[in-house]
């Protein structure tokens, strides 16, 4: 049965513990890397794909019945999916409609995404004698890839500036790369004056 049909805007989350099981197990299959407790609350409940008591509801059934287990590395525990729950994930992945299934992989994408630019990107609003400068700074391990200063006149644009260079770097980092290779050469315009 196509269950996507019946999902409309205004349905913001799920709400049967045993669809929110197998959309988890689904995610934690697909993403395929350790993830946390707090990283998976985070994923699934902040953008209003799960409410959180459904959430741990479900997280606990799945824990109970061995389906994910919690194991810990480095003082850190993460979650891990059993073998049970990665044929679980396959097998009944189409009791949950899709729509949901992409809302959580998105999700979980985007929020490893700003973790990964949290540790390689900084942006910064310093306040100078005429102005603001928003310095920005891409490394990843260990190399520097950009170390760029942009000026603007006032505070509201520095943070503007800052917020939307934060919110994709990566974007930002390609196009001014891209700006820079494709930058014509200067020709100037020669016109004679008439004397």
């Amino acid at each position: 049965m196509n269950y996507d049909k019946y999902i409309t805007p205004n349905m913001l989350n799920l709400t049967d513990p045993y669809a929110v099981k197998i959309l988890l197990c689904y995610f934690l299959r697909q993403i395929n890397r350790p993830i946390t407790p707090n990283q998976l609350a985070e994923i699934a409940t902040d953008d209003g794909i799960v409410n959180y008591f459904v959430y741990t509801e479900a997280i606990n059934e799945l824990l109970e019945a061995g389906t994910i287990t919690l194991e810990e590395e480095n003082g850190e525990e993460f979650y891990v999916l059993s073998e049970i729950g990665k044929f679980g994930a396959e097998d009944f992945k189409s009791m949950v409609p899709k729509s949901f299934r992409d809302k959580i992989l998105g999700s979980g994408l985007k929020f490893f995404a700003k973790m990964k630019n949290q540790n390689d990107v900084s942006v910064l609003v310093s306040e100078q004698e005429k102005g603001y400068l928003v310095t920005v700074h891409c490394s990843e391990g260990g190399l520097t890839l950009m170390d760029l200063k942009l000026y603007a006149p006032d505070r509201e644009q520095a943070e503007l500036l800052r917020d939307k260079i934060a919110q994709n770097p990566v974007d930002f980092y390609s196009r001014v790369l891209d700006f820079a290779l494709e930058n014509p050469e200067y020709k100037p315009e020669v016109r004679e004056v008439e004397l």
